[in-house]
Order: C-alpha cells, then sequence, then structure tokens
C-alpha cells in the first residue's frame, strides 16, 4: 500500500503523507476506514514510528484522517479534499508557466511538454 523511497531527498515522513493523501483523495481509502496503526506500519516499513506519528499528524491537521481516542486513525469524509489538492496542483502549475516564461519558452513548447509528460505518466500506471 505504501512504498517509500530511500533515493529521494524528500523526508520520509513527506513521502508517506503525499501517498496516503493520493489513496484518500482518490478513493482507495474510503471514508471512515481505520487507517494502519502507527506501530504495524513502522514495522512494515522498517522505520521509526515517530515518523509515522508525524506523518499522521500532518494528515489529521491538513484534514485527511481524524483519531478516536482508543481505537486509532479514521480516514475522513471530507469531499473537499480532493479539490483542494487539485488547486495545489494547479496552483503549482502556474508557478512552473511563470518560470517557463521567464525563460522564454513558447506556449506551444510548454503544452507539448506537457501533454509528452502527462502521456509518459500515463504509460507508467499501465
Amino acid at each position: 500500500m505504501i512504498g517509500i523511497d530511500l533515493q529521494n531527498r524528500k523526508p520520509i515522513y513527506e513521502q508517506i503523507v503525499e501517498r496516503f493523501e493520493t489513496l484518500i483523495v482518490n478513493g482507495i481509502l474510503e471514508s471512515d476506514s481505520q487507517m494502519p496503526s502507527v506501530r504495524s506500519l513502522a514495522m512494515e516499513l522498517s522505520i521509526n514510528p515517530n515518523t509515522i506519528q508525524k506523518a499522521y499528524a500532518m494528515l489529521e491537521q491538513e484534514g485527511y484522517i481524524y483519531p478516536v481516542k482508543g481505537r486509532g486513525n479514521f480516514v475522513s469524509g471530507n469531499e473537499g479534499l480532493k479539490v483542494k489538492k487539485q488547486e495545489s496542483v494547479y496552483q503549482s502549475l502556474k508557478e512552473l508557466v511563470a518560470k517557463g516564461k521567464e525563460l522564454d519558452i513558447a506556449c506551444e513548447v510548454f503544452v507539448e511538454k506537457a501533454k509528452e509528460f502527462y502521456r509518459e505518466e500515463a504509460g507508467q500506471s499501465i
């Protein structure tokens, strides 16, 4: 379910947060379903439980999960999370377009590259 890339420069807890966000937004983890326990996930990934706890705290703060005392963490049913995540992607795209304009990258070239990358990603998931 969750994989971490030890070669990635991104901290492990951020990788965990991003993976769970994707699973939740895409409906793979359904609303009100229980998250893996901190201890079991830490053992599965062979990492410190504090790392998992930090990731879960971030997911809770962002509204993706909620805790139930004595029972664990559960997936939030907030439908606005997908829209929020999409808006974040659009904002990143806007920043990339601004950088591209600074480098005099033509709109057509930028769009064609975006299509190329989109096709590459689609090919990876097949």
